[in-house]
């Protein structure tokens, strides 16, 4: 039974990838895409559809709604969960994704310190005082690790982090993995490069298709299912740029191009927290992608 990890950046082709993996070792799908969890939210997520996904049961997809928000530990739990439930019955996983941290909670003994509301208190008040400029600033200064991974525009995660520091006394990053302290040792890890100019091409024309598709209505459903009462799903890539347009704030095309521009440094970032994990194995586009893996098991 193998736990097999497709990781990289957004608009790679893991996810087709991961069908084709998954028919060739008998595996079942974990998604690890923190953003893909949430019911309703496929447009705007790249998410693979029921006919792409070709029968392969697909775990920790469309299991929460737009108004719940998502933690690192919550996914940690539920996602071991699946994965040692699948393999009792036998089968393989292939997990896939591009949320770096999601993946390495998983695989790697990540402990997550409960919340401490003084501190929590403490941070927010600074935030509103300071700005979230000011507090991914300090971010960068206590865990420079941390803040490649996190998103300079994701207020709660920022202050979740900082909060962890303020808690542990250690970096938000200081407990990344030992080889003691792996969860599924056995792992093996793959992930997906692309050119960086091919990939930008790729980026934009994916973005166009999905605003040619829906997504702005797509948006506009959510909003009346509470997509504004959670703190997570709403800054999601596209829908926080689309919520700003349809409030007025912003026009169209604005949240078009700006949602390319995020898109592509969002990639970035992806591909500077991958880089860091030496036991990644990386596929370049010149490589068949599902011989290489399969000659790699």
């Amino acid at each position: 039974m193998n736990l097999v990890v497709i990781a990289g950046a957004t608009a790679t082709g893991k996810s087709s990838l991961s069908v084709e993996l998954a028919q060739a070792i008998d595996a079942e799908i974990i998604n690890a895409d923190s953003m893909q969890v949430y019911r309703g939210m496929d447009i705007g997520t790249a998410k693979i559809s029921i006919e792409e996904r070709q029968g392969i049961p697909h775990h920790m997809l469309d299991v929460l709604d737009v108004n719940q928000d998502s933690t690192v530990a919550w996914y940690q739990s539920g996602a071991r969960e699946v994965i040692d439930e699948i393999h009792s019955r036998g089968k393989s996983v292939v997990m896939v994704g591009g949320t770096g941290l999601y993946i390495k909670a998983v695989i790697d003994e990540l402990n997550f310190p409960d919340t401490d509301p003084m501190v929590r208190h403490t941070l927010n008040k600074e935030a509103e005082d300071l700005g979230i400029d000011a507090m991914f600033a300090r971010l960068e200064k206590l865990d420079p690790a941390a803040a490649i991974a996190i998103d300079r525009a994701n207020l709660r995660r920022i202050i979740r982090a900082l909060e962890v520091i303020e808690i542990t006394g250690k970096a938000f990053t200081a407990n990344l993995p030992r080889e003691e302290s792996i969860r599924y040792p056995d792992a093996r890890q793959f992930g997906l490069v692309m050119d960086r100019e091919l990939l930008s091409e790729r980026i934009d024309q994916r973005i166009n298709t999905m605003f040619e598709n829906g997504f702005v209505e797509e948006v506009q459903k959510l909003m009346s299912s509470g997509l504004l009462e959670g703190r997570t799903a709403q800054r999601a890539l596209g829908y926080s740029q689309i919520v700003s347009h349809l409030k007025g704030e912003t026009s169209l095309d604005a949240a078009i191009e700006e949602t390319k521009r995020a898109t592509r440094q969002y990639a970035r970032r992806q591909e500077t927290w991958f880089s860091r994990d030496a036991r990644i194995k990386w596929i370049s586009t010149r490589q068949p992608r599902l011989e290489t893996i399969l000659e790699s098991l």
